[in-house]
C-alpha cells in the first residue's frame, strides 16, 4: 500500500461475544459493518477466544461471515484467551503507565497466562484495579505493536490487517 493512500476506519460494532456466536447475530453484525464501510470496504472481526480453540472457532466464524457478505474481504482474529494477553506480550511498553508498576516485565509466554486481566491487576498498587472499559482503550493507545507480535494471535492480527490494508490500497 502506498503511504499516501488514505484509510478510513469506521466506528467498531461492539457485540457481546456470546451473542455474536449465535446463528444470525454474526451475520447481522457483518452486514452492518459492510454497509458502514461503504463500497469496497473490508471487515475485520476481532473476538476473545476465551476457552475456545482459536484454530477451531475462527474458520467457522469466517465461513459464516463470508456467506453473509460474499462481496467483502473479511478476516477473523481471535485473541488467544483474551485481548489483554497482547498487553502482557508488550508489558515493557505499558510499564509505568495507567497504574501498571514501572518494574513490570512481560511473561515468557503471554498467551499461556490464565487470566491476563488478573495478571495486570496484580501489577497495580493496592487499591487500584484493572477496569476493562477504562484500561483497555488507554493501554491499546500506547502498547508496543512490534513487541505484541510475540503473541501468535496478535501476529495474526498484524498480518490480517496488513493484508486488508493492501487490498484497500489496491482499490484506491
Amino acid at each position: 500500500m502506498s503511504p499516501d493512500c488514505p484509510v478510513q476506519f469506521v466506528r467498531p460494532i461492539r457485540v457481546q461475544r456470546q451473542r455474536v456466536l449465535k446463528a444470525g447475530e454474526l451475520e447481522r453484525a457483518v452486514d452492518l459493518a459492510a454497509r458502514q464501510a461503504g463500497t469496497g470496504g473490508c471487515v475485520l472481526i476481532l473476538l476473545d477466544a476465551e476457552t475456545d480453540c482459536p484454530r477451531e472457532l475462527a474458520p467457522n466464524l469466517l465461513r459464516r461471515a463470508r456467506e453473509a457478505r460474499r462481496d467483502r474481504d473479511i478476516r477473523v482474529v481471535l485473541a488467544k484467551a483474551e485481548y489483554e494477553a497482547w498487553f502482557l506480550a508488550a508489558a515493557d511498553s505499558i510499564a509505568g503507565q495507567h497504574g501498571i508498576r514501572a518494574s513490570t516485565e512481560p511473561p515468557d509466554d503471554a498467551e499461556a497466562v490464565t487470566g491476563a486481566k488478573e495478571w495486570l491487576r496484580a501489577r497495580m498498587p493496592p487499591g487500584r484495579s484493572y477496569r476493562e472499559t477504562l484500561h483497555q482503550p488507554a493501554l491499546t493507545a500506547i502498547f508496543d505493536l512490534d513487541a505484541a507480535r510475540s503473541a501468535p494471535s496478535f501476529d495474526k492480527l498484524w498480518r490480517d490487517v496488513s493484508e486488508l490494508l493492501g487490498i484497500a490500497g489496491r482499490r484506491g
